[in-house]
């Protein structure tokens, strides 16, 4: 539903959703070149920026839980996060320190969010079913 109105506000030439897309992929390789450099801080602040921008193209980006949560995580240590998935649900992704990663994932626990370990894939897409 979210990526189906986004598809139709692009092709009306929405100046609000073009330029956040536009500027998406600006930060898509600016994080690209943070990971390379091993800028980990700077990550963090990229996922943020990114997380701010892409708000901005729907109101059903987030909802007050979602962004009581994120300003829970930065307030006891993320740098930034986004949440991911397929338009309308997911998993948010948070960087913070390793000195406050204890904490964010305590209090995050204690808000009622499930910590789900993951791993960096550099194969791509396969089909586990």
């Amino acid at each position: 539903m979210i990526l189906e109105e986004q598809k139709v506000d692009t092709k009306r030439n929405d100046s609000t959703v073009v330029d956040s897309l536009h500027r998406t992929k600006e930060l898509g390789y600016r994080v690209k070149n943070a990971l390379e450099d091993g800028d980990l801080e700077k990550f963090g602040e990229l996922l943020h920026e990114h997380w701010e921008n892409k708000k901005r193209r729907s109101g059903k980006i987030s909802n007050p839980k979602i962004d009581e949560w994120y300003k829970l995580a930065r307030q006891t240590g993320a740098i930034g996060g986004k949440i991911m998935g397929a338009g309308g649900g997911g998993f948010f992704m948070f960087f913070c320190p390793n000195r406050k990663k204890r904490v964010l994932r305590t209090t995050l626990a204690g808000a009622g969010l499930r910590e789900l370990p993951y791993d960096f894939d550099f194969e791509g897409t396969k089909v586990l079913v």
